[in-house]
């Protein structure tokens, strides 16, 4: 299944929900008909998945990230280098499944909305941690205000995945990242 939903994902992150055909996916997933309807009852079941999905495996990958960082103030680098790498060349191009489904499935499907508003509160709060992580570590200055910060990050990073969506290249993505961990360096 996973190998399937990692298909389907690359259609809709390339095509969005909408543009996206069942033909399309039906094809990338490499099913045949009936076992996509017996898998899925339609297209936005298959969306659900995908984006569940999708949120999973960037939350391990980040978590993976982070867990091999000791203080908050690295942690926190590695951060936003990974939203960096993650807006930059190809992977940008093909752009975030959460923040294409903010744009265009927010205001129109009550159950995706809830899945991208828990996603990207999770970020938000993961920053803010971080952020008094290192506080408490003595990495990151402890004047500075963690939910003032965090917002900023999460903008910025947020940022980074829809200027991404125009293929900008990994060096200029780290460097926007560089300085934003100017910050609370």
């Amino acid at each position: 299944m996973d190998t399937a939903l990692g298909k389907a994902l690359v259609v809709f992150s390339e095509r969005g929900y909408h543009a996206a055909s069942l033909a399309e996916l039906r094809a990338a997933m490499k099913l045949a008909t009936g076992s996509l309807y017996k898998a899925f009852a339609d297209k936005r079941a298959i969306f659900l998945a995908t984006l569940d999905y999708y949120i999973a495996r960037r939350d391990r990958q980040l978590r993976e990230r982070l867990d091999a960082q000791a203080s908050g103030r690295s942690k926190l680098e590695a951060l936003l280098q990974f939203y960096a790498e993650s807006a930059s060349d190809s992977e940008g191009r093909r752009g975030c499944l959460v923040v294409t489904s903010a744009t265009e499935l927010a205001t129109l499907d009550a159950e995706a909305a809830a899945k991208v508003r828990a996603a990207l509160r999770r970020v938000e709060t993961l920053l803010r941690d971080l952020l008094r992580l290192g506080q408490a570590d003595g990495s990151i200055r402890k004047e500075l205000d963690p939910d003032a910060v965090a917002g900023a990050l999460f903008c910025i990073i947020q940022g980074l995945r829809v200027v991404g969506k125009t293929g900008r290249p990994k060096s200029e993505m780290t460097s926007i990242s560089k300085q934003a961990a100017s910050m609370f360096t």
